[in-house]
């Protein structure tokens, strides 16, 4: 597939849903606990600009917007889990996206809007794993997700492949997400998600997939 002329997926508006996964504070805001770990990446793929421009052109074609949350911490989380993973006790420890806190709350330019779906929070990194997308996404009548938002490696490519898993036709925008490193960004497009996506693609190429209004 030629980077400039992808294969048009034949998106429709009926049976095509954006996933927006965690767009809070802590990853998206200056001052975000985590915003300190993607921000170079970021910057480098005007991140915020292509994640407002996605949103902003599925929305007024009239697709579904689902927003796919990671759990708000709290001190206690894990106080009786066996096999917490190293990644979710460290997010632990630092109390990442914590209830009732700024960080928890949603990005200004990327919250809930009337109509949107806000699924069940996360607590790994797969946004369907004990949470209800899959079953809000069959209830939709939906069987392609384009999925965006933090971070590349690891709660985009597991949600990504789960939803391959699945059943459904899934397309990574590769600069509507971030990543720790430029290494990261590298793995996560270029070496395992063409194993699993269906369609990867960049936000201009994306937008010019989508049906109009």
């Amino acid at each position: 597939m030629s980077a400039s002329t992808p294969v048009d997926p034949g998106y429709s508006k009926a049976h095509t849903a954006l996933l927006f996964v965690d767009p809070y504070n802590d990853f998206l805001a200056e001052g975000g606990k985590l915003w300190p770990l993607v921000e170079v990446v970021a910057r480098s793929v005007s991140l915020h600009q292509h994640l407002k421009a996605i949103s902003d052109a599925v929305r007024k074609a009239g697709m579904q917007v689902f927003i796919v949350p990671h759990h708000r911490a709290e001190p206690d989380d894990f106080t009786h889990w066996k096999n917490a993973s190293p990644y979710q006790l460290g997010a632990s420890a630092i109390q990442v996206f914590a209830k009732d806190s700024w960080g928890g709350e949603w990005f200004s330019d990327f919250s809930p809007q009337p109509g949107d779906i806000v699924v069940k929070e996360h607590w790994g990194s797969s946004g369907f794993a004990n949470t209800d997308l899959d079953f809000l996404l069959k209830q939709k009548g939906i069987s392609q997700v384009i999925i965006i938002g933090l971070i590349a490696n690891t709660c985009i490519e597991s949600t990504a492949r789960f939803a391959a898993e699945l059943g459904y036709h899934v397309t990574l925008v590769k600069d509507a997400t971030a990543a720790m490193s430029a290494e990261a960004m590298h793995a996560a497009h270029h070496i395992n998600g063409p194993a699993f996506a269906h369609l990867i693609v960049d936000t201009v190429q994306l937008l010019t997939l989508l049906p109009k209004a």
